[in-house]
């Protein structure tokens, strides 16, 4: 667990120094992800990397934590560097209590330092090395705050919601967003120099996001992080890294499209500084048709005029030949000066601005539509001991539902319960017998990673031979379906786990953080088939910007089943 989730050395803390990667390129076997990316994030900075799913977001991340080695390009990171992984595997035998000690380990020995040089200084109190060597160990634990590091991790425990949970407990008996935190958590109180964070607000409520933001404001050192979460781009951000091409053009003239184009602030200046790009590249694109076609009717037209006489048909022979040279000459002139600049602009030709997914949003034959009368499922008291408290709900077809909630009181035990996957053992449930259900779970689930995300998606749905192919539905690229599950992204893999609830909308779809992983572009479209969408839709989300937009109906779990 600890090993995954921190990869900082084991060195004394020094002065904040910045993380450069300068020209990088990397791929997997047979595909390239990165192209000849640069970027230097300096001490105090916090730069986001965004782009689409699989634009290599994770992959930059391990190559500037020294867990990839780019076939091109070089990194200068700092001595401790940490790295918080999108993924986790708990380790087993690990408790929670020994992974934040083995995070506190180097400020720890300080301690039993200090004793053993005590104990010296006793037995021989006139040794001056000793003493020199107490006085040195007092300072370096004063300077990593030794005498406070028991309120510091109880502190960090506490601001990522963790702060009840016993320390003798099993780490592979937490929740996927428990060990989520509790990697985050290890990472703080190891206080590596740079950070580096993939997706850090996975499974953080409001109060642990906020949490996070202050502690990263006032991170000494650099931060880079991997993020689809809007609000907390806008909240934490100095800058962001584009490294989809299609958002990130050159802006020089001719230029073709690059990976890691930057902009200042956060996610909203982003989106008026992407707009903007969009439209010089498209710009610049069409103004080059026209140019070339302009050219190119020049090459034509007079190439086949020199071959003719403007000369007065009442001018003599020589006349008319004068003429004739003359005008020829001229006109090869211009036809080579047509054929050299056409050959110079496709030189240094702007490449078509590439289209972006474009997702086809939910198949409106399969939902029922709105009927704000009939009840579809009725709670109540229903509770479950231990996840969720009584709560007393009426889900009708037709309704918008947002739960919200803080991270333990139940949001997703109730979504279990609206799916009938698991029976309340206090109070009652009553369902409309007829209603079906599809669910996107709060961390995808696949027993085989080595199939391909077409055969992964088939498995999912009810009517396989009427669905349309995975491709069709504007959630990945071309070449991407016929790939193993083990070689997309996560935010892919998402994709995948959606893409059956697209082609087969459920009349009653329960959506349990359905913005995780997804790219920033997506994450919108889907907000807006949401709103489009004819059947009933239950959504549980951390993701501030959603909830901020929302207009159904909303509904609070009540705490106090932990």
């Amino acid at each position: 667990m600890t090993s995954s989730a921190l990869s900082a050395a084991t060195a004394a803390p020094r002065p904040s120094a910045h993380l450069r990667l300068d020209g990088i390129s990397a791929g997997h076997p047979g595909r390239r992800v990165l192209t000849d990316v640069s970027l230097t994030v300096s001490a105090g900075e916090r730069i986001g990397l965004i782009g689409e799913n699989g634009a290599g977001k994770t992959t930059l991340l391990h190559v500037a934590a020294g867990l990839l080695v780019p076939s091109t390009g070089t990194v200068h990171r700092p001595e401790r560097t940490g790295l918080l992984r999108q993924e986790l595997d708990p380790s087993a035998g690990t408790t929670l209590g020994q992974v934040v000690e083995h995070a506190v380990a180097e400020v720890r020995a300080l301690e039993h330092r200090l004793a053993a040089l005590a104990a010296r200084i006793t037995e021989r109190p006139d040794d001056p090395a000793t003493a020199d060597a107490y006085d040195a160990a007092l300072r370096d634990a004063e300077a990593q705050g030794l005498w406070t590091l028991d309120a510091r991790v109880e502190t960090v425990l506490g601001g990522l919601g963790l702060g009840r949970t016993a320390r003798d407990r099993a780490v592979r008996e937490l929740s996927g967003g428990q060990r989520r935190r509790l990697a985050l958590a290890a990472l703080l109180l190891a206080e590596p120099t740079a950070l580096l964070l993939d997706e850090p607000t996975n499974h953080l409520d409001d109060a642990a996001a906020d949490f996070l933001t202050g502690r990263l404001a006032a991170w000494p050192g650099p931060v880079l992080l991997a993020s689809h979460d809007r609000w907390f781009l806008d909240a934490v951000a100095t800058g962001l890294v584009d490294l989809d091409p299609a958002l990130g053009a050159d802006e020089s003239a001719g230029g073709p499209p690059r990976q890691g184009a930057s902009c200042t602030g956060g996610y909203t200046s982003y989106l008026e500084q992407r707009e903007d790009a969009r439209r010089r590249w498209a710009e610049r694109f069409t103004a080059q048709g026209q140019e070339r076609a302009r050219l190119q009717e020049i090459a034509d037209v007079s190439g086949r005029e020199i071959f003719h006489t403007t000369a007065p048909k009442s001018e003599g022979r020589i006349t008319r030949k004068f003429y004739s040279d003359r005008a020829a000459k001229t006109v090869g002139g211009r036809v080579r000066s047509a054929r050299h600049r056409l050959a110079e602009l496709e030189r240094t030709a702007v490449d078509a601005p590439p289209e972006p997914l474009r997702f086809t949003g939910f198949d409106r034959r399969a939902a029922t539509s709105r009927d704000g009368g009939v009840p579809l499922v009725r709670l109540t008291g229903a509770a479950v001991e231990g996840r969720l408290a009584p709560i007393d709900l009426v889900l009708r077809a037709g309704d918008r539902l947002l739960v919200e909630g803080p991270n333990g009181t139940g949001k997703s035990t109730l979504l279990s319960v609206l799916a009938g996957d698991l029976r309340p053992d206090g109070g009652t449930v009553e369902r409309q017998a007829s209603v079906v259900v599809g669910r996107l779970a709060q961390d995808d689930s696949w027993p085989d990673l080595s199939c391909t995300a077409e055969a992964a998606y088939r498995s999912r749905l009810r009517d396989g031979e009427r669905a349309p192919a995975l491709e069709e539905l504007g959630l990945l690229r071309d070449g991407d379906a016929s790939r193993p599950l083990r070689e997309l992204s996560p935010g892919q893999r998402r994709r995948v786990a959606l893409a059956a609830l697209v082609a087969e909308p459920a009349p009653l779809l329960l959506l349990d953080e359905p913005t995780n992983h997804l790219s920033l572009a997506l994450a919108e479209e889907l907000e807006r088939a949401l709103e489009d969408h004819p059947g009933t839709v239950v959504l549980a989300t951390h993701d501030r910007w959603v909830r901020r937009r929302w207009r159904g109906r909303v509904v609070a779990v009540p705490p106090g089943a932990a």
